[in-house]
C-alpha cells in the first residue's frame, strides 16, 4: 500500500479562507483541497439550500420534454417509464413513475431483464409497448446510445425521450428530446449528475408547470440520494444538495419501501455510508437474482405492511447474491492461478455458467487481491457478456474503446463498465486488452494507494473540530472522508485482534504524552504485531464518533499501520 500525501494547497489561499472563517488551518486546508476558497463556497458547502439547484430548463432540450409530456397528457395517451435494472435506474424509474401518477394515471414501469434483454433499452420492451398502446417511452439511466431501438420505435409510432448521464457517442438517437448534461451541447452548470438526478430534473421541470416549488418535491429526494451514493458519482455541486436532502427524508420521512430497507440499521442517523452498504445492494439484488420490477414494485409501494413483505423478498436475494459472489470470486481466484495469470497487467475471466447477475461484484472482489483493471465475462444467449471494473486514476472505458473491433458492444465510464462480444472473439479480446492496459498504464497505478490530507497530532483532536468534520458530510467522490497521517504512535499494551477470523484490530494510543484514544483498524487484524510490545509506528487515521451506552467519545479509525521509519 502506497501512502501519499494530497496536493498541498496554496498557503496564502488557507491563510486568507482561515481568516475570513476564523477556523483552524488544519480545516482551511482541507477546505481549499476540496475547491472551496471563499467565504460565499464555504457558506454554500456547509449550508447546502434548496436555492442552490439550477433552473432545469437549462438543460439542452428540457423544453421539448416537458412539451411532449404535457401534449401525452392532454391526449390521454399511454406512458412508459423505461429504466436499467440497477439502483440508479430503478430509483429513476420509481421517481418519474410515482411522480407522474401523482396526476395521470395512465404511467405503465418497464424494467428489462438481466438475461434476457441486456443492458438498456431492448426491442422486447418496445414491443411491449406496441402491444399495450404506448406512445410515450420516457427512459431513464440508459438510451444515449440506443439510436437503432429508438428508430425502430419511430416505426411503430412510439417517441422516445431520454433521459442520461452517460457519455454519448459520436451520434444522438432521434429522439423527441435527449437530456444528457454529458451532451457536448449542452450548457447546463452541473454535468455529474446521475440517472435519478436528470429524472429528478425533469419532475422539477414538469413541476413549474404545475406551479409546485422544489419545496413540493422534497419526498422524491430520498430515492435521488439512493442513486448518488449507489452509483458512485461527485458529492459535489448539485449531487452534494441533492444527497443531503435526501438524507435528511431517509431519516425523518422515508417512503415505507426505503424504510423497510434500512430498519435493519439500528443507528440514530443513518449517513450516506450505510446507504451505500445496506440499502443500494438489496436493491441490485432484485435485478441480479429475480428482476428489477422488484426493485420498483418496492419503491413505489405506500403501504408499509405490503412494502416490508416484498423488502423480505429482496433480502431472501441479497442472501442468495452473497452466496454467489463468494463462490465465483472462488473459482475466478482458482482460473487466475492456474492459468498462471498472477504478474499480468489486467484480469480477464470467463466461465459460462458465472451468474450474470453478480459478475460485476465478483470483478471488484478480484480488485481486492490482484490490484488491476479486471474483466469477468460469463455466457450470455449465444454471446458472451462482462463487467469491467478499474483502479483508481485508470480510464477502463478508454482501454475498451481502443479494444472495440473485437466488440459487439460497450458502455459505462471511467471506472465501470459492461460489454458483450462473440465467443469466438474472446481470445483475441484478452490479448488486445492486456496489451492496451500494460501500454498505457502507469506502473504506480498497480499499488493501491491510501491519500491523505494532512499529517495531524493527537493533541489537535477535540469535540470542535469533531463537530466541524462532521459537517463536511455527507462524503463521497471529490469529497471523501478525511484522511489523516499520524505518527510515532503507541499502544497503551491492550492491543488485540477481534473477529472471528482475528481480522479487525483494535487499540488504544497515543503520542507522546497526548490523551490515549480508542482505535479500530477494520481488516488489519494481521497487522496486530507492528503495535505490539509498545513499538512505535504510523497510521493513516479518519475521525469517528464512538457511541457506547449513551457516552460519545472521540475514536481513530485505522486505515493502514507500519512501523515508524519503516
Amino acid at each position: 500500500m502506497r501512502w501519499n500525501l494530497k496536493s498541498k494547497p496554496e498557503k496564502q489561499k488557507v491563510q486568507a479562507l482561515q481568516n475570513a472563517l476564523q477556523v483552524d488551518e488544519i480545516i482551511a486546508t482541507l477546505l481549499v483541497q476540496r475547491g472551496i476558497e471563499t467565504f460565499e463556497q464555504a457558506k454554500t458547502f456547509f449550508r447546502p439550500s434548496l436555492d442552490d439547484l439550477h433552473d432545469p430548463y437549462l438543460m439542452k432540450d428540457m423544453d421539448k420534454a416537458v412539451a411532449r409530456i404535457e401534449k401525452a397528457i392532454a391526449a390521454n395517451e399511454n406512458i412508459m417509464v423505461f429504466g436499467d435494472y440497477d439502483v440508479d435506474g430503478t430509483t429513476a424509474v420509481s421517481l418519474v413513475s410515482s411522480y407522474l401518477r401523482t396526476f395521470y394515471p395512465n404511467v405503465a414501469t418497464y424494467i428489462p431483464d438481466r438475461y434476457a434483454e441486456g443492458y438498456g433499452i431492448s426491442y422486447k420492451g418496445i414491443d411491449f409497448a406496441e402491444d399495450n398502446g404506448i406512445t410515450l417511452i420516457i427512459a431513464l439511466d440508459c438510451g444515449i446510445k440506443s439510436i437503432d431501438h429508438v428508430n425502430y420505435a419511430a416505426e411503430k409510432d412510439i417517441d422516445f425521450i431520454i433521459c442520461d448521464h452517460h457519455r454519448p457517442g459520436d451520434k444522438l438517437p432521434e429522439a423527441v428530446a435527449v437530456l444528457d448534461p454529458k451532451r457536448e451541447d449542452c450548457l447546463y452548470p452541473y454535468d455529474e449528475l446521475c440517472g435519478c438526478g436528470v429524472g429528478f430534473k425533469l419532475i422539477q421541470a414538469l413541476g413549474q408547470n404545475r406551479n409546485q416549488t422544489t419545496e413540493d418535491l422534497i419526498p422524491y429526494l430520498d430515492l435521488v440520494a439512493t442513486a448518488i451514493a449507489a452509483d458512485i458519482v461527485p458529492i459535489t455541486g448539485e449531487n452534494r444538495t441533492l444527497a443531503k436532502f435526501g438524507l435528511e427524508v431517509i431519516n425523518s420521512n422515508p417512503r415505507p419501501g426505503i424504510k423497510a430497507l434500512t430498519q435493519s440499521i439500528k443507528k440514530k442517523e443513518i449517513t450516506i455510508t450505510d446507504v451505500v452498504f445496506v440499502v443500494a445492494p438489496r436493491i441490485n439484488a432484485a435485478g441480479r437474482i429475480k428482476h428489477g420490477d422488484y426493485a420498483v414494485r418496492l419503491l413505489t409501494e405506500f403501504n408499509l405492511a405490503q412494502a416490508e413483505e416484498f423488502a423480505k423478498e429482496i433480502e431472501d436475494n441479497n442472501n442468495e447474491r452473497k452466496g454467489l459472489d463468494k463462490q465465483i470470486t472462488k473459482e475466478a481466484l482458482s482460473q487466475i492461478t492456474i492459468s498462471n495469470e498472477e504478474k499480468r497487467f489486467s484480469t480477464v475471466v470467463y466461465q459460462e455458467n458465472w451468474h450474470k447477475g453478480v459478475i460485476g461484484i465478483v470483478a471488484s472482489r478480484l480488485i481486492e487481491t490482484y490490484y488491476r483493471p479486471t474483466i469477468v465475462f460469463t455466457k450470455s444467449g449465444d454471446k458472451l457478456a462482462a463487467s469491467a471494473r478499474s483502479v483508481k486514476d485508470f480510464d477502463v472505458y478508454n482501454a475498451l474503446e481502443a479494444c472495440e473491433e473485437h466488440l459487439e458492444q460497450f458502455g459505462g465510464h471511467m471506472y465501470a463498465a459492461g460489454m458483450t462480444l462473440l465467443e469466438e472473439n474472446y481470445e483475441n479480446f484478452k490479448s488486445a486488452f492486456e496489451k492496451t492496459v500494460k501500454e498505457t498504464i502507469h506502473p504506480d497505478l498497480l499499488i493501491p494507494e491510501l491519500e491523505y490530507d494532512a499529517e495531524i497530532r493527537l493533541t489537535e483532536l477535540n469535540p470542535k473540530l469533531m463537530r466541524i468534520l462532521k459537517q463536511f458530510e455527507p462524503f463521497g467522490p471529490q469529497n471523501m472522508t478525511p484522511l489523516f497521517l499520524v505518527k510515532e504512535l503507541t499502544d497503551s499494551g491492550y492491543a488485540k485482534s477481534l473477529g472471528s477470523d482475528d481480522e479487525h484490530l483494535k487499540a488504544f494510543v497515543k503520542q507522546d504524552n497526548s490523551q490515549s484514544f480508542g482505535a479500530i483498524g477494520f481488516k488489519i487484524g494481521d497487522k496486530l504485531s507492528v503495535v505490539k510490545n509498545l513499538q512505535k509506528f504510523d497510521a493513516i487515521v479518519s475521525l469517528e464518533e464512538n457511541e457506547w451506552r449513551d457516552v460519545v467519545t472521540l475514536q481513530l479509525q485505522l486505515r493502514d499501520i507500519k512501523p515508524s521509519n519503516g
